[in-house]
């Protein structure tokens, strides 16, 4: 699809920003039950285990990087976070099963932002300029 070559860097910011966001909603959820209770309405998950250890790298690293600032080092702690999640929590042979697809779709999409930078909507590039 030639005709969106121009307009790679843009894309890549909104996978950025879009993943970003879906990735903090998750940290949200385990703190503050919101938009949805990881919980069951039993308050947040307690600060010093794992779950509480993931919560603060998904809110601290989905702020990041849908501001695209150091997007490479947050989206590979947050690619090897996801990594652990999916063999902690979800390993199968197919992880649509235990709901291990969103952490394994999570791993490999930071990966690539790792690789990638943040796009031409990133504080990054911003900063590079100066």
């Amino acid at each position: 699809m030639k005709f969106l070559q121009p307009f790679q860097s843009q894309i890549l910011s909104i996978v950025r920003i879009a993943t970003a966001y879906a990735f903090l909603l998750h940290g949200t959820a385990k703190f503050f039950e919101f938009p949805v209770s990881m919980t069951d309405g039993n308050g947040s998950v307690p600060l010093f285990s794992l779950f509480g250890a993931a919560g603060i790298l998904e809110i601290v690293g989905g702020i990041l990087l849908i501001l695209g600032l150091f997007t490479r080092p947050t989206a590979f702690i947050l690619s090897g976070q996801m990594a652990v999640a999916y063999f902690m929590m979800h390993f199968s042979l197919f992880p649509f099963t235990n709901g291990g697809e969103s952490a394994m779709l999570f791993s490999f999409i930071f990966l690539y932002l790792a690789a990638a930078g943040g796009g031409a909507w990133s504080l990054d590039k911003v900063l590079a300029k100066k």
